[in-house]
């Protein structure tokens, strides 16, 4: 989502709906006030839009590298011969 385009699409949405406050309100003061509020609340859902997106993003990336970590693991433990059922036994290591 590009920032120039949600600004230009946000002044369109704010324009339909002071055209329409004001018909259903007759007054520039009401008119006003509420196409302001509703500027707020766009920009508020703009704002925890792009903060959702980052959020999944990084979610996503953190999956990947856990993903890797396990990989690199299991191939150094077939390298090493290592595992963790190995690991637990009480009786002598003898490679």
């Amino acid at each position: 989502m590009y920032a120039p385009r949600f600004f230009v699409s946000m002044v369109g949405a704010l324009a339909v709906f002071a055209i329409a406050t004001y018909f259903l309100t007759q007054s520039l003061s009401t008119t006003l006030i509420e196409t302001v509020i509703c500027a707020v609340l766009l920009q508020i859902g703009y704002f925890l839009g792009v903060l959702f997106l980052v959020w999944k993003e990084q979610r996503a990336r953190n999956a990947l590298l856990n993903e890797d970590a396990a990989a690199m693991a299991m191939r150094d433990d077939k390298v090493t011969g290592l595992h963790a059922s190995n690991l637990n036994r009480s009786e002598p290591f003898n490679p």
